[in-house]
C-alpha cells in the first residue's frame, strides 16, 4: 500500500531526529515540506510556462499571473496535502474523514486566503519578484497550518472524551 511505504520512507530517515522533535511532527515536515515544494514547482511551471507570465483573461475577470498560478497550484496542492495529513502524519485520529476534510479545507482555504494577500503585498506592493515572494510567504503559511491541522483538523478524542489537544 502507497501510504505503507511512505510511512516507512519517513521513518528511515527519523533515527538522527529522534531526540529533537516527535514522530508526528517529524512525518509532518517531510509530508508538509514534500507538498510545499510540489506546490512551489506547480506555481513556478504555472507562472513561468503555462501563464508565461501573462494576464489569464477569461472575459468577465482577469487574473494577474502569480495569482492564477496560485490557484492552479491549490488545486494540486489541496488533495495531495490532505491525503498525506490523514493517511500518514495524523493516521490516529478519530473524527470522522468528511469532518477532517471538511476542517481541512477550511483551513487551506484560511491559508490561501492568508498567502493571496501576503503574495499581493509583496508582488505589487513592495515589487518583489513573484516566486521568491511566494517562497517567503509559503514560511509564514507552513507554521500556521501545522498548528491548525494537528490542533483543530486531526486531533485525537482522549478515552475520557476530551480532546487531546486543546482546540
Amino acid at each position: 500500500m502507497p501510504k505503507d511505504r511512505i510511512i516507512q520512507l519517513i521513518d528511515f530517515f527519523y533515527p538522527p531526529f529522534r531526540r529533537i522533535i516527535p514522530l508526528q511532527t517529524f512525518r509532518y515536515a517531510a509530508c508538509g515540506g514534500s507538498n510545499t515544494l510540489l506546490g512551489l514547482f506547480i506555481y513556478t511551471l504555472s507562472y513561468k510556462y503555462i501563464l508565461r507570465e501573462k494576464i489569464l483573461d477569461f472575459g468577465f475577470y482577469a487574473f494577474k499571473p502569480h495569482v492564477a498560478a496560485l490557484f492552479i497550484a491549490f488545486c494540486i496542492n489541496f488533495p495531495v496535502g490532505f491525503l498525506l495529513m490523514k493517511f500518514v502524519v495524523f493516521h490516529d485520529s478519530t473524527i470522522k474523514a468528511k469532518i477532517q476534510l471538511f476542517r481541512y479545507f477550511v483551513i487551506f482555504v484560511v491559508s490561501l486566503f492568508i498567502n493571496y494577500w501576503l503574495l499581493k503585498l509583496l508582488v505589487e506592493i513592495l515589487h518583489v519578484y513573484a516566486v521568491i515572494a511566494q517562497v517567503i510567504t509559503t514560511v509564514f503559511i507552513v507554521l500556521f497550518s501545522y498548528i491548525m491541522q494537528r490542533h483543530y483538523s486531526f486531533r485525537r478524542k482522549t478515552p475520557e472524551g476530551s480532546s487531546e489537544f486543546p482546540v
